[in-house]
């Protein structure tokens, strides 16, 4: 499968939040642990609202959570 287009940095986002799990991360953005590793590992890009959602918990703009490299 070819790699998304879309980077993050959640995982750099979760550990400086005190290493928040992806299922503590998972539980506030109202999705399962599995769609916070697929999002996180790049192979499952988030809705808009989703995306919107990470960056709310991490207090960041969307672009210093997601990134566009297409």
């Amino acid at each position: 499968m070819a790699a998304l287009p879309i980077t993050n940095t959640i995982r750099i986002l979760r550990f400086m939040a005190g290493e928040m799990t992806q299922a503590d991360l998972a539980d506030r953005i109202g999705m399962t642990r599995q769609t916070v590793a697929a999002i996180e590992a790049g192979q499952y890009s988030p809705s808009l609202e989703t995306a919107f959602r990470i960056a709310a918990v991490f207090d960041k703009p969307l672009d210093e959570v997601f990134q566009w490299i297409g």
